[in-house]
């Protein structure tokens, strides 16, 4: 187009999962739902984690902030839908939209790289079991998730400020339940080459990396496991590791599908729908995969109930 069609513009129509108004109240109910499980399970990890001596190890360590950023997580998308299902509006202003993509950048690439760390601090336990403590201590754990922060923050920055050099036309309507920043370049009048180059380099190096790095930890895991001639000490060594595994699956298994899948890419509301499962339903999950199948998180959890 050229740039006189180019417009100032002031709001985003979010579509949402569903346009049909009979199953507003439905959608409303199960997001809400859904978030205060998100919230009391991941605060209780949190308030498990700091209050128990025992579990101040690095692992529980890694969880309670992984916790804490599914919190975060969840926070920068469900609320926004539950008022506007509730206000019976699709709007969001363009500052709102803007801050959105940042917050939800930051804390879906804080996640990435903090499940990278628990598998490299699970590869540390197993296969160099004698030097855990050495390796793990508290200066390097307080580096890790330093970088980490870090990292996510210059990242997040990145992409807000790409958007902010684009322009928009008289199409506004973002096909999801939030700004979603794959969509919001889609819609763009202006050139957003740098956008799509910027997306695909961190996506290979801060997604493609830190994947590799958790597959060559578990490689190394399970090698080391089926070494140990004893079978409590083998379902021992699994059990530790089965929570993670199960919470990475979810995670990059439907982050994959979204943003990877031809099917997703071609049906904008299939996206919307498998978008819920990694930006809500993971971060539900995580506190039930890691307390069920965790003996020193339930011992800790009846402790601070009772």
């Amino acid at each position: 187009m050229e740039p006189g069609n180019y417009t100032h513009i002031t709001e985003f129509i979010l579509l949402g999962l569903s346009e049909e108004a009979e199953l507003q109240p439905l959608l409303f109910a199960l997001f809400l739902s859904m978030y205060l499980v998100t919230f009391t399970g991941n605060l209780l990890i949190i308030l498990t984690v700091t209050t128990d001596p025992h579990l101040h190890t690095p692992m529980y360590f890694f969880l309670s902030n992984l916790s804490f950023a599914d919190i975060c997580f969840t926070s920068t998308t469900v609320p926004k839908m539950l008022m506007n299902i509730q206000m019976q509006s699709q709007v969001i202003t363009y500052e709102d939209c803007i801050a959105q993509i940042f917050f939800f950048t930051l804390f879906l690439t804080l996640d990435n790289f903090l499940l990278t760390v628990m598998a490299y601090d699970r590869f540390v336990a197993i296969c160099h079991p004698l030097h855990y403590t050495v390796i793990m201590n508290p200066r390097f754990c307080g580096l890790l998730l330093l970088a980490s922060w870090v990292l996510t923050l210059l990242v997040s920055l990145l992409h807000s400020l790409m958007v902010l050099r684009l322009s928009f036309c008289t199409e506004l309507e973002i096909p999801q339940f939030f700004c979603d920043l794959r969509q919001v370049i889609q819609i763009a009048c202006s050139d957003t080459f740098l956008n799509i180059l910027v997306i695909y380099l961190a996506t290979g190096l801060l997604g493609v990396i830190p994947l590799t790095g958790i597959l060559f930890s578990y490689t190394k895991i399970v090698s080391s496991i089926l070494r140990i001639s004893s079978a409590a000490s083998k379902y021992k060594a699994f059990s530790t590791c089965g929570s993670h595994l199960s919470v990475i699956s979810l995670f990059y298994g439907t982050a994959l599908w979204v943003y990877i899948s031809p099917a997703a890419i071609e049906n904008s509301r299939a996206t919307a729908i498998a978008s819920v499962m990694y930006t809500v339903a993971t971060p539900m999950l995580n506190p039930f995969i890691y307390s069920l199948r965790n003996k020193d998180i339930k011992q800790a959890l009846r402790k601070l109930v009772n």
